[in-house]
């Protein structure tokens, strides 16, 4: 019983008290056991702040915080490691976490707070403007690419809010700002057509027309009858 006593509280082997604990920490992390390591981490950095070891346990602690799902204190601890230690030698790997931090806060449901989503884009951009090669490249790639449609989803919501609530000043800016900002078809089309009936249902007949003949040579042939009985509101209001 002694010698499974002693096997089982065996520490790990290294050249300093620093590695050990390092190694300690680990090992707790493999099993799950995120309050010891953390405990273990923590003794690190007080007892030998100067060590080699004491940089890695900072992300380590990030990592602890990632895998707890605890996404936006990881967010914080990341960024923290960020600014402190710029020139770490997998900046990359630092980046690719801020940014999947963020996305992790990123809502189900585009009618929500998309914060995080605009933070996420930050970073995975930031990540492929500086390590355009990195293995996380065709995942930001992705995760970019679903922020924006969430984030593209929102906007249409709100102006799509403002028609509907008969607030047309305001939904006739959101697709006007949609026009600038988007490249898709199906939204674009959406936009002109809204564009111009809520000149019509604010009684703007010259802006109307206006809208009317600068969309009709740009929309696609599928919405191109919409348009025009959109157009057909600006002569009965």
């Amino acid at each position: 019983m002694l010698f499974l006593f002693s096997c089982s509280t065996e520490r790990p082997t290294g050249k300093t008290e620093a590695e050990v604990l390092f190694k300690e920490a680990n090992s707790l992390i493999e099993d799950g056991r995120f309050l010891l390591a953390t405990e273990k981490l923590n003794s690190l950095r007080s007892q030998y702040p100067y060590s080699y070891y004491a940089t890695h346990a900072e992300l380590l602690q990030a990592d602890i915080l990632f895998k707890q799902e605890s996404y936006e204190e990881a967010a914080s601890a990341y960024i923290l490691f960020k600014d402190f230690h710029p020139k770490y030698k997998k900046m990359s790997y630092v980046i690719w976490k801020i940014a999947e931090s963020f996305f992790q806060q990123v809502p189900d449901t585009h009618d929500r707070d998309l914060t995080p989503a605009h933070e996420s884009i930050k970073y995975y951009q930031e990540l492929l403007r500086l390590y355009r090669k990195t293995k996380f490249s065709k995942d930001a790639l992705e995760r970019i690419k679903f922020c924006k449609g969430m984030i593209r989803d929102k906007e249409q919501y709100i102006a799509d809010f403002y028609y509907k609530t008969d607030v047309f000043d305001a939904a006739r800016y959101r697709y006007l700002a949609m026009l600038k900002r988007f490249r898709s078809p199906v939204l674009r089309d959406h936009s002109m057509i809204r564009v111009v009936l809520s000149s019509a249902n604010l009684g703007e007949a010259e802006r109307c027309k206006a809208y009317y003949k600068k969309y009709l040579s740009k929309i696609s042939a599928s919405s191109k009858a919409e348009l025009v009985d959109a157009f057909g509101s600006c002569t009965n209001n």
